[in-house]
This record gives structure tokens, sequence and C-alpha cells, in this order.
């Protein structure tokens, strides 16, 4: 479950029995709930330290701020964002009351968010129902569960403990966020400013049309440029895969072609300007003298100016990456397990 392998008690425990034993095993032998979550936690508070809790802040304010612009639904946080038990990955999780997804989706999506709903069977107890899930990714994974109008005073019970789950509306999460983080700001306006894009649904969205960009065969046989992209991406993996700037370099080089062919170095690092370190801009805008270079078709003097830079060696490496990233056929990650990669590795390196 920390590795998000499964998301679900009860799959959970199965499967580790399975590993673990042969033969039939009794419920009463397995871990409860509480005794997983509390584990979970354990395992997050070694694993990321400190740095959880900053995480869990953002979560809370990112929470408020959504819950306001869905008012009319009248929002509840649950879960491990409210409770205070999350991890990395872990979802901000609302409870939503609306008779349909369609009015909670035109909002979120008025706020540019792509949005996946989910219609999930469940049967329990004899008894067969349908969960509504909206899901989508801002700065951080949101997941709505919605229920009818009148669901909104129901009780729910947690699977954890039995017990009538913790959950905030709007005014009780402001009240909780003004005690436990004093002098912190809760108006909207600033929570919006502080809100940051997410910078890697920006990537995915320059990335795109490069599916449509055919390149010229005598170049690049393999070819559109998303799929060269995701080539030299997955052999930048093997050459450093814990370099989250070369990385970056590595699958965003060509975007400024679905933008300005003529002048895609320039149009890319436009285009990206405030989502890249100043180090993965360098990488994009000579990546095309380190081709040149590799082909020695480079003069003495801007080799030699290239040679003095810090990341000379990194840019080296791209180049090989770009150079060996054009054969037909070839089996690469898909855009989404790409940035997906990308997101992990910038967590991992935050904690």
């Amino acid at each position: 479950m920390y590795s998000r392998e499964e998301s679900e008690y009860y799959r959970a425990k199965l499967k580790a029995a399975q590993r673990l034993f042969r033969g039939d095993v009794k419920p009463r032998d397995l871990p409860s709930n509480r005794e997983i979550r509390d584990e979970l936690q354990r395992m997050a508070h070694l694993f990321e330290g400190e740095a959880r809790y900053e995480n869990l802040r953002e979560m809370r304010f990112e929470a408020l701020r959504l819950m306001r612009k869905l008012a009319v639904f009248r929002p509840r946080l649950i879960g491990s964002t409210l409770t205070g038990h999350v991890r990395k990955g872990s979802d901000v999780d609302l409870h939503v009351f609306a008779a349909g997804p369609e009015p909670v989706v035109t909002i979120l999506e008025e706020e540019g968010q792509r949005c996946d709903v989910e219609h999930k069977r469940v049967r329990k107890d004899g008894e067969e129902r349908v969960f509504t899930h909206i899901r989508f990714h801002d700065r951080f994974p949101f997941e709505l569960t919605l229920y009818p109008p009148d669901k909104a005073h129901y009780v729910f019970k947690s699977s954890i403990t039995g017990r009538a789950i913790e959950r905030a509306s709007i005014a009780q999460l402001e009240e909780r966020l003004a005690k436990e983080y004093p002098g912190a700001s809760l108006d909207q306006e600033t929570l919006e400013e502080e809100s940051r894009v997410d910078r890697f649904l920006i990537y995915e969205t320059l990335l795109l049309p490069l599916e449509r960009i055919k390149e010229n065969p005598a170049y690049h046989p393999e070819g559109d440029a998303l799929y060269h992209s995701l080539q030299v991406f997955d052999l930048a993996r093997d050459e450093s895969p814990y370099d989250e700037e070369f990385l970056t370099a590595a699958l965003l080089h060509d975007v400024g072609k679905g933008i300005d062919r003529s002048d895609h170095i320039g149009a890319g690092l436009e285009a990206l300007e405030g989502f890249i370190t100043p180090r993965t801009a360098w990488l994009i805008a000579h990546h095309r003298e380190g081709l040149e270079m590799l082909d020695g078709n480079l003069g003495v003097r801007r080799c030699r100016r290239l040679e003095q830079h810090e990341d000379f060696d990194m840019l080296e490496a791209l180049a090989r990456c770009d150079r060996d990233g054009r054969v037909p056929g070839t089996e690469t990650p898909d855009l989404e397990e790409a940035i997906e990669f990308l997101r992990e590795l910038s967590h991992m390196c935050d904690g």
C-alpha cells in the first residue's frame, strides 16, 4: 500500500497473505486496517521525514481553496489530508453532494482541470451500490466522491475504525487551519496566488501537439516528434535516472516544434519560462549545438565555450540521446508514464 501497488486494505491483506503463506488464511490472522494505517505512517515518517508535514500543510490549504470553489455542493474534507495521515502520493479526498457529476465537472474544467469520472459498482452486505468518483491532478491528486444532496448530513463510517469518519466543512476547516497554522492567510485571493500551476500538466500540454509533427525522414526515420522525444527521454533515463533536470530537458527539448518550427528552441524556452530550472533551460538552449559538436560541424570557438560550462558532460549525454533516439519501431514509455516518472522523481527529491 505504501508503494501504491494496492489502494484497498482488504485486497492488500490478501495479496500479502498469499505471498507469505500457503493455504487458507483466516481473517482473524490478518492485521486490522488500523494496524496497517499506523504502520504506513511509521514508514512515511521514516522515508519522508519533515517534508511530509510541509506537504500536509499545503494539501490542506489547497483543499480549502477548492472547497470554496465548490461551496454550492457543500464539500466535506475527509481522509488523510484532514487527519494528518498523509504519505507520498496521498490524495486530497472530498465528499461533494450533487444530483450528478456534470455541474461539478463544469466548475473544475473552468478552473482548467481535466477530470476523469468513474462509476464504480460495489457489492456489500448483499446490496449493490454505485459510487461516482471525480479525479484530477492539480498540485496534488484530488478524488471527489459524489453523493446525492440528501446525504449531506448522513453519518459515514470509517472502514478503519468502524466509527463515524472525521470530516470538515469549509467553516470547520478554516477554524482548524487558523489554530494549527497561526499567522497563515486564509484569504481566497492569497490562496489563489500561492496555488502554483502544476508544471507537469504544462509539460504534457506542450508535448501532446508533437504527435502531429512529422519529421523529415532523412534525419528522423522514426516518425513524429513526440515519438522521438519519448525515445530521447528513455535513453536519458538509462544514462542518468535520478537527474530530474537532465531528464526534463531530454523530454522537452523539442516542444517548440509544436509552436514555431522556424525557431523551435526559442519558442520552447519561452513557453517553458518559469516551469523549468536554469540548468534545464541551458541544456535545451544548447542541445542543437551539442548535436553539431558530435557530428564535427561546430566551430572550435563555440566548442571551447561549451566545454567551459559545468554541465558540458550532460550536454554531450543529451546530444547522444538526441542522436540515438531516432529508431523506427523501438519501444518507448508512453507520455503519461514519462510525465509520472518525472513527477515521482520530483517528489522523491523534495523529500
